[in-house]
């Protein structure tokens, strides 16, 4: 709520004036006069990336001060959030919500919590200053309680912001609280079970009241069983309970009514508590399931005392089963099993040696022990131990240990079977409790654990990332041994030159021979690339020196480049320069670790020299319409012969969605981005653009449903090629003709599309596929890239700007990146791949900020990479170049002081083209505030114009060379990636350390220091927390760059009318694709065909069914 957002979705920092020290003594104040019953906030982000990051340290600290927190992290339609409100029974929500239709959401929500009735909880929100002061008071007026803007946190700070939701709050004091099963059962009231759980909580039920609550739930205790689900924390007893209520949904048909129960721990010190269960539930959001989240609130143990009465009133809300789910829990805790009909333990395989499971109370009372996570090492040897432990403790000998009731599985897999197994047991277990029977539609299965345990980097190589790290400082052994080497040689043959001019001898022999030999054996020991280096060095000296350098290709055709400018003193420029080293020690040092661009290690950049006549900038547009953007399209290549189209999509589009006139869907439509949702909008988007010109490049920024985009987009430069083929030929290409435009047009385009589903995870930002899914339809992209030799396109931009965006510091924002692009490399090696046929379809994407690491970030990248390539995979020299774009730092436009972004945005530019970035985005100034307008974006590319036409330095492209201070950097930031590699290979790889929330964790933590820093005065913000404008004068009102109704509604007819036109063809095209991705096929093949004929939220409707829908965590 803190932060505020950039047209493609990035979050910026809001400005901070009171100093912490003054803040905290009156938080702290506040903080200890907590009442004895906690109050209940609901808290989301209506969107994603650094509203994720700035709604938890909002949630952290209501927790600090004695709240309990609901937390639902990002992507929350309004409905999801009222619901959980509801049946929470909270006082408060909280959202962090930005442009992309934030009037539209709060309003809905406020229209949502009067129709429920419940307008006494009060709705808070933020979102930096994209919520302008007018639509501020419109929404207050409207019925929000408060929204807070850059200015109140200005003047109040994070922690006095809290302490003013707090006191808005009131506890409530129901004086309607039932206890009646008629009206607890009805589905249509279902406040009235939370209110009455909410009672209970408090003890505010009278002993008349309790009494008729327990005698009634005792008749009903033989047919609504309870179901109790404990083990061991991280054993993700959150993601099974949900994938067990998911197959409780499709075996049933949805007829069964389930209420789930989720306790969590109350911290003893603050009282607050963290109710995260809802984040990992995916099937909850149904009619006939209720969810409500419970705090310990000083048990002793891992459950409430006034559970009973908990589950008493569940079983009167008329649901057919109650699920409980307590803490993570220790050895000798059972404290569950009094409580529930069935009790089930979850644990890993990671229980330590096998007596160990002799110390679990809870394997003496399990009905089913589930051994979760069951694709980590050792699963098959702790399944075996488990089911003997068992055997042992019921004492069970008539029967071989397998036949226990001990299951493995892995609930984060889609539609895992070990976890249909699991449930399959469980309903009978259930029934025989009373639950009631129904018609069953899951296929039996016959296993006990998962039939499948593929994962997508093998397990002999997750120290992959430990081994790159130890390839690179081998590679720095090696270079300073070359080095010596080097270096004795040249002494030795100068020393020889000196003793011979001055006719030495020693015992009657030339002192000379005995020199030669010692020469010639630092000579023989040198590596050959060493000297080859070394010897071929004059000749490179040569070949820059003049004015012009001649390259000659392997098909005869000569290069010229031009080597100088000429300064208006009459001066040459040298475009490159070279080191004016004599020992051949340091000069080869430079060589092997720096070297010319466009030699390896490519610390200097890929490319020898930059292509004329195309700049590296490539601004993002997207507002609106396809026709609109269109339109910025092509003002934003007015000035360049290259047209280089960066693509910035809406969030409905980013999510996957169709435009839809539900308001928190209506209002984002063609808002901070672009609405794509059929190929015909895509067709429109880059209409009057030569999509297989040499010198036009598309970059399309989305990530979830990448693959349909991408194909859309493959499918509109198909559809362009065979309509320039018509023009021509005055008829259609016949068969053979168009599968020739077909192929040549896909190994013509050139272009990126992120795609990056780690970073997404990481950064909490436009996942909707479980993670697995969509790494393999990244590996089905890369594969058609193979098999259709799509080479000039990069079929995945690997982003570290969103990892940045949602906290992050360069050093995490690199060490991440890279080890993602490592993580991408692996998961291709396993499926078979080669690693020269998809290195080169690889890209990089990264945020220049205002720290000193910025400076070096690219170089280390390059010099990373290469190495590793080269030295651990044995990738050829293109398969070694790191291709990476930079966009400025969207945390360093601030709302406040506006024009002084420019002057930020102008410093991050001109490092990055310093470090010779391949292509460059400049944010606008206004994007603190708005989608871009004309003018903003006009300057922000003014500032790229001005460096590469005027600044007289960036003539040069290797300025940051030879200087110490970025020798030094590239060292430091090296070596702190490389130890950042480490840490996560020490976790397991990424995605071992992204099941641990490591990179997410430390993100947010991050995030959170720079926030405290911030506030407290101790990182200087000019404009915001320092050199303050003194005048009272209100904010500078300016241009709103929004959709209108009319491109929002336009959008939702075109969508009707190509939904209508396919109507007849999309159902069996929808069927086709599930079917492909059931059956392993290449999915990213069948959506070429798919994206025709079906719109984008179609397809996605129909992945979710075969792929699952993304897991969110804390």
């Amino acid at each position: 709520m803190s932060t505020s957002a950039t047209k493609t979705g990035h979050p910026v920092s809001t400005p901070v004036k009171t100093p912490a020290s003054k803040q905290s003594n009156s938080s702290a104040a506040n903080y200890q006069q907590k009442p004895a019953i906690p109050l209940r906030f609901v808290t989301a982000a209506s969107l994603f990336d650094g509203h994720d990051a700035a709604i938890n340290i909002i949630r952290r600290i209501l927790q600090g001060a004695g709240v309990e927190v609901i937390h639902l992290a990002h992507n929350r339609s309004v409905a999801e959030v009222v619901e959980t409100a509801l049946q929470e029974d909270a006082q408060g929500i909280a959202i962090s919500s930005y442009q992309g239709g934030h009037v539209e959401y709060f309003k809905y929500a406020v229209d949502l919590l009067k129709e429920a009735g419940a307008e006494h909880i009060r709705l808070f929100g933020g979102g930096g200053g994209v919520i302008v002061p007018a639509e501020i008071k419109e929404l207050e007026a409207y019925g929000v309680e408060r929204i807070y803007s850059p200015y109140d946190g200005q003047d109040m700070g994070l922690a006095g912001m809290i302490d003013d939701m707090i006191k808005r709050c009131s506890m409530g004091n129901y004086q309607d609280i039932t206890v009646d099963s008629k009206q607890l059962s009805d589905a249509d009231n279902r406040p009235n079970l939370s209110r009455l759980i909410t009672a209970i909580e408090r003890g505010e039920l009278s002993e008349e009241q309790q009494k008729s609550l327990r005698e009634q739930a005792q008749f009903l205790s033989k047919s609504v069983p309870v179901l109790g689900i404990t083990g061991t924390g991280g054993a993700g007893k959150s993601s099974l309970t949900d994938e067990l209520i998911r197959r409780f949904r499709q075996d049933a048909d949805d007829q069964l009514k389930i209420a789930v129960l989720a306790i969590d721990p109350t911290r003893r010190k603050t009282g607050g508590a963290l109710l995260g269960d809802r984040i990992r539930m995916n099937a909850i959001y149904h009619p006939n399931i209720f969810m409500r989240s419970i705090g310990t609130r000083g048990a002793s143990g891992e459950v409430p005392e006034s559970l009973t009465d908990i589950i008493s009133a569940l079983r009167l809300g008329g649901f057919d089963l109650v699920v409980v789910e307590t803490p993570g829990i220790g050895q000798g805790d059972a404290g569950i099993v009094p409580y529930v009909d069935i009790p089930i333990y979850v644990m890993t395989p990671e229980f330590g040696a096998q007596s160990q499971l002799e110390k679990i109370d809870m394997l003496d009372y399990a009905e089913l022990a589930i051994i979760n996570k069951f694709d980590r090492k050792g699963s098959d040897d702790a399944y075996r131990d488990v089911c003997k432990q068992i055997q042992r403790n019921r004492e069970a000998f008539d029967q071989l240990p397998e036949q226990m009731p001990v299951f493995g599985t892995i609930a984060s897999r889609f539609n895992d079977d070990g976890v249909t197994a699991a449930y399959q047991k469980l309903v009978k277990l259930l029934q025989a409790r009373g639950l009631r029977n129904f018609e069953q539609h899951l296929a039996v299965v016959d296993c006990k654990t998962p039939s499948e345990k593929t994962v997508v980097v093998p397990a002999d190589r997750q120290r992959y990332l430990a081994e790159i790290a130890a390839a690179v400082r081998s590679y720095h052994r090696h270079v300073a041994l070359q080095a010596n080497l080097a270096r004795e040689q040249q002494q030795l043959l100068a020393a020889k030159d000196m003793l011979i001019s001055s006719d030495s001898i020693k015992n009657g022999q030339p002192v000379g021979s005995t020199i030669d030999r010692l020469a010639a054996e630092r000579l023989q020991a040198m590596d050959g690339r060493a000297s080859q280096l070394l010897e071929g060095w004059p000749d490179q000296v040569k070949a820059y020196s003049g004015d012009q350098k001649v390259d000659s290709l392997s098909n005869g055709k000569q290069i010229t480049t031009q080597l100088n400018t000429l300064s208006l003193s009459g001066n040459k420029i040298p475009r490159v320069s070279l080191p004016r080293y004599k020992d051949h020690g340091e000069l080869l040092k430079w060589l092997m670790l720096e070297n010319l661009p466009g030699e390896f290690p490519y610390t200097a950049g890929v490319f020898p020299f930059k292509r004329e006549g195309e700049d590296p900038a490539r601004m993002f547009a997207g507002e609106g319409d396809a026709f609109r953007t269109n339109q910025r399209f092509k003002v934003l290549s007015e000035h360049a012969d290259a047209k280089r189209l960066s693509t910035a999509f809406d969030s409905v589009t980013l999510y996957g969605w169709d435009p839809d006139e539900r308001p928190d869907i209506y209002g984002k439509v063609g808002n901070a981005g672009v609405s794509i949702c059929t190929l015909d909008d895509m067709k429109a988007l880059y209409d009057g653009f030569d999509l297989c010109n040499p010198t036009t490049s598309v970059s399309m920024t989305i990530n979830g449903p990448a693959p349909t985009i991408l194909a859309m987009f493959l499918n509109t430069a198909i559809d362009q090629q065979v309509d320039q083929f018509v023009a021509e030929h005055k008829r259609q290409p016949e068969d053979s003709e168009y599968q020739s435009l077909r192929a040549e047009t896909l190994k013509r385009v050139r272009g990126t599309v992120q795609a990056d589903i780690l970073k997404e995870d990481q950064g909490q930002n436009t996942c909707i596929f479980s993670t697995e899914f969509s790494l393999r339809m990244m590996g089905d992209m890369q594969q058609y890239f193979i098999d259709q030799q799509i080479r000039n396109f990069y079929s995945v931009s690997i982003s570290g700007y969103h990892i940045a965006e949602a906290g992050a510091n360069p050093i995490s924002q690199l060490a991440f990146t890279l080890s993602n692009g490592f993580t991408f490399v692996e998961a291709y090696l396993a499926r078979g791949m080669k690693i020269d046929d998809f290195a080169p379809n690889l890209s990089f994407f990264f945020s220049n900020g205002m720290d000193p690491e910025y400076t070096v970030m690219g170089r280390v990248a390059r010099r990373i990479w290469s190495i590793s390539m080269r030295d651990r995979y044995g990738a050829n020299a293109r398969s070694q170049k790191l291709k990476y774009h930079i966009q400025t730092s969207g945390r360093s436009l601030h709302a406040q002081e506006m024009n002084f972004n420019d002057i930020r945005t102008t410093l991050q530019a001109l490092i990055a083209i310093y470090d010779n970035c391949n292509s460059l985005h400049t944010n606008a100034y206004d994007e603190a505030i708005t989608t871009p307008t004309e003018e903003s974006v006009r300057r922000a590319l003014a500032i790229q114009l001005i460096i590469n036409q005027e600044w007289g330095l960036a003539k040069n492209e290797n300025p940051s060379q030879g200087a110490f201070i970025i020798d030094e950097l590239t060292d430091l930031v090296e070596e702190a990636v490389l130890q950042e590699f480490e840490k996560i290979s020490d976790r397991g790889g990424v995605l071992g350390a992204m099941e641990t929330g490591y990179q997410r964790g430390k993100i947010q933590e991050e995030s959170l220091y720079y926030e405290h820093k911030k506030h407290d005065g101790s990182l200087p913000i000019v404009g915001v927390n320092t050199f303050l404008n003194d005048s009272d004068e209100e904010p500078v009102e300016i241009e709103l760059a929004r959709s209108t109704d009319a491109e929002k509604h336009s959008q939702i007819e075109r969508l009707k009318d190509f939904q209508q036109l396919n109507s007849s063809e999309s159902a069996a095209m929808l069927k086709k694709l599930q079917d492909a991705v059931r059956q392993g096929d290449n999915g990213f093949e069948v959506l070429m065909e798919a994206v025709r004929c079906c719109s984008l939220g179609q397809i996605t409707n129909a992945l979710f069914d075969v792929g699952g829908q993304y897991r969110r965590n804390m």
